[in-house]
């Protein structure tokens, strides 16, 4: 059972602080040159605690440190006030799906607290393998603050979009903050002091995904076995403070639910050969050369082949590739895995095309030592003409490529997804203390 608490969040005044200066893309999402900006923004930016700029330490001091002061301080002089009582908050995102500029859609979720819950339990699951340094990283912010500043992105089903029919009548009215972020996605956020009860009956039997916070959901975790090691009179379990995370809840069947795809680009190999490499790729691929225009008309191509199955579009310099999966060969060479792993795109590619074919090792690609990953599929084109070996332009993971892998206790290879709008960080703030 999904459990989902109404809370009284910390939230920016405005009459201090323009919201659009202070909130930002998700920690793990800002570049060196977005942090640059986001400093410059305003002195109460939230980069500042998420992720401040590192500097020497000196007489204790270091970045956890120094966001614990700001928060506290931000706190104290009414920068960051708190509601007066718990509630809910509806979430509404507009925007225009890139590379197709025409197409705007809305996404429509919900903000509450959302118990923690270990993977065994059958409430939540993973689709993504974590790694050690993001978790060290998040888990120390998290001692120094004791607050979390963005939201987990969990996806919920309700099939009958139940709760959306209900955020819908919410999101008619008048916002109580609006905010348009750098890719021009409208933000607008709504504080309801009902549907509490309507949204807790659909979530009891609900199975929550993660789709993006997977290292601040694991961090949390750690952190409540920590509190609880360290407090021999902490409450019962499932009622204190750290027993719970902030989470933005998405259907997972919600039409404004988008996944783009991530291309990738191989360079650095020093003895590639497009010939060799189209040779031993016809085992198993069918290679057919094509001629593409563009980006768009890339994206079109893919879409229409991998209707029929797995599609890979190869980008080199001499010429355009469509690779399409041979059945047999991947039934015989992935015999190892599961029919959820087989039917992924990213998964063949990463197996046959670049471990079998160009002979890159798994712990090379886990390492990005000759690939990097791109949302732009003009981008990786141009990464090609200007010196990269290879580029693999793919079609996106289906959301019921990641529900089903997902309740099957299985994961997705490193940036098999990406959730496109990202959820603005600082809209809502849950202090434990």
């Amino acid at each position: 059972m999904a459990r989902i608490f109404p809370f009284a969040a910390l939230r920016y005044d405005r009459a201090r602080v323009r919201l659009g200066d202070v909130v930002t893309q998700p920690y793990d999402k800002i570049t060196a040159e977005m942090q640059e900006r986001y400093y410059s923004a305003s002195p109460h930016n939230l980069v500042r605690i998420i992720l401040g700029k590192r500097e020497p330490d000196d007489n204790g001091q270091n970045v956890y440190t120094r966001a614990a002061a700001a928060f506290s301080e931000w706190r104290k002089e009414g920068v960051l006030i708190q509601d007066r009582s718990p509630l809910l908050y509806a979430y509404a995102q507009e925007f225009a799906v890139p590379g197709s500029p025409e197409k705007r859609l809305q996404r429509l979720g919900f903000i509450a607290l959302g118990q923690l819950e270990p993977y065994d339990a059958g409430v939540v699951f993973r689709h993504e393998q974590t790694h050690s340094g993001p978790k060290t990283d998040r888990l120390n912010l998290l001692r120094a603050t004791g607050a979390h500043f963005g939201q987990i992105f969990m996806l919920y089903n309700d099939p009958a979009g139940e709760i959306d029919s209900a955020l819908a009548k919410v999101a008619r009215y008048p916002a109580d903050i609006e905010v348009r972020d750098e890719y021009e996605v409208r933000h607008r956020l709504w504080p309801i002091p009902g549907l509490v009860e309507l949204i807790r009956r659909h979530m009891e039997s609900a199975k929550l995904i993660i789709a993006d916070g997977h290292h601040r959901y694991e961090t949390a975790l750690n952190y409540q076995r920590e509190r609880r090691e360290q407090d021999p009179a902490a409450p019962p379990p499932g009622e204190a403070a750290y027993d719970r995370v902030m989470m933005t809840f998405i259907n997972m069947y919600a039409e404004g639910l988008v996944i783009l795809p991530t291309h990738r680009v191989i360079a650095g190999l020093e003895s590639f050969s497009e010939e060799q490499f189209l040779e031993s790729a016809r085992v198993f691929f069918e290679v057919e050369p094509v001629q593409v225009g563009g980006a768009v008309q890339a994206t079109v191509l893919l879409q229409s082949a991998g209707e029929r199955g797995t599609a890979l579009l190869a980008v080199s310099h001499g010429g355009n590739f469509l690779l399409r999966a041979r059945p047999a060969e991947i039934e015989r060479t992935l015999a190892q895995l599961s029919p959820h792993q087989r039917g992924l795109d990213v998964v063949v590619l990463h197996k046959l095309g670049l471990e079998l074919v160009l002979g890159i090792s798994e712990e090379a690609i886990r390492e990005q030592r000759y690939i990097s990953y791109l949302r732009d599929a003009g981008e990786a084109m141009a990464r090609v003409r200007n010196g990269a070996n290879i580029a693999f332009l793919m079609n996106p993971v289906r959301i019921e490529q990641v529900r089903d892998a997902a309740f099957a206790g299985e994961v997705l290879p490193q940036k098999s997804t990406d959730f496109y709008p990202k959820l603005l960080s600082g809209l809502t703030i849950y202090a434990l203390e």
